[in-house]
């Protein structure tokens, strides 16, 4: 065990009641709230309740489904840490068939066929799997509906990737690398219940999309907005789908100079100047996102590689750069900050 493992385990321990308890708050939030519809003639747009009768909170629909990930795998995994009968019993009273039934309707319909694409779809299929995989009485009722209204995504998924002939490879939501990196676990709980399409398309089109890329400009990082890191996200995904010995050769191509530090702005925090700014506050989630990237990639690689250490101190710089923005601050970063916060720890 690294000095970061230790660590991060500590840090997981300390934050933990505060990621539950701005869960807990956000989820049932409805306002503010920001949505983009599709206005048609005569169709009046409804409340973020009425149109979302399950995920309405937590400022939008894919970070509200994020906060549920967040709440069912503290439940599941650390429930002495937070308290437990109460988000038990939040989610008994949201996940119910008759509320996923209600997000089957919105999601459906031809008009929003790109709605949540990539991000909010994989986010979905990431607490699907989430409650899938948990031997839990609950669990197994919440899965029904989960996994109905994850098979609008799965078959979203494979109506479009075989025609997307370009990654998207900024920071923001687009971003094509975390959106298959977040839905393959799901792809695998798939083809290991006899289903392996949604699998066998997510790693033909990882490869398609990454696999020859070299020389990445990670000096160009970050955009004044991003909340993903295109470099490190890309080498995130490519990390689940390749042994230790051939990813370290592949990130030798990819990010040449790592070792040393190099390209600087991919080891440097950002910057947030105002939190209560939604697109600069993104910048936090940044910061975690390149931590867990960078966490990630270090336990892929084969163990004495010699680039483990500046990783690890990456890892740790960005990690405390931003981790305690994720509770108690303003809602531009608190709506979605612990998701990122409980990605990277636990």
């Amino acid at each position: 065990m690294t000095e970061w493992d230790t660590e991060r385990g500590r840090l997981l321990k300390s934050n933990a009641g505060a990621l539950a308890r701005t869960a807990l708050t956000n989820v049932v939030r409805e306002y503010p709230h920001h949505e983009s519809h599709w206005h048609l003639e005569g169709v009046p747009i409804r409340s973020p309740k009425l149109s979302h009768p399950c995920f309405y909170g937590s400022f939008d629909w894919h970070s509200c489904v994020e906060m549920f990930w967040v709440l069912v795998r503290l439940l599941r995994h650390h429930h002495e840490l937070v308290p437990a009968d109460e988000i038990r019993g939040l989610l008994g009273e949201h996940l119910t068939a008759e509320a996923l039934s209600g997000e089957i309707s919105y999601f459906a319909p031809e008009e929003q066929r790109n709605t949540q694409r990539p991000y909010g779809w994989s986010a979905l299929l990431e607490l699907t799997c989430e409650v899938a995989t948990w031997d839990d009485p609950d669990a197994t009722r919440w899965s029904a509906g989960l996994h109905q209204l994850s098979a609008v995504f799965v078959n979203r998924y494979l109506d479009w990737l075989p025609h997307a002939t370009y990654p998207i490879r900024y920071g923001v939501h687009d971003n094509g690398a975390f959106g298959l990196s977040r839905a393959l676990p799901y792809a695998e709980y798939l083809a290991d219940h006899g289903d392996p399409r949604l699998h066998r398309l997510i790693v033909e089109t990882a490869w398609r999309w990454f696999g020859s890329d070299r020389d990445y400009p990670g000096s160009w990082e970050p955009s004044g907005a991003d909340f993903l890191s295109p470099a490190l996200a890309e080498a995130e995904l490519i990390s689940r789908l390749m042994p230790a010995a051939e990813l370290a050769d592949w990130l030798d191509a990819f990010l040449p100079g790592i070792a040393e530090r190099k390209p600087t702005p991919l080891f440097t925090p950002a910057t947030v100047t105002d939190t209560s700014d939604g697109q600069l506050a993104h910048l936090h989630g940044l910061n975690l996102h390149r931590a867990w990237c960078w966490h990630r990639i270090a336990a892929a690689l084969p163990d004495q590689d010699d680039r483990i250490p500046a990783i690890l101190k990456s890892t740790h710089a960005h990690t405390h750069a931003s981790l305690a923005q994720t509770a108690g601050g303003a809602y531009m970063v608190e709506h979605f900050l612990a998701y990122y916060a409980l990605l990277l720890l636990g």
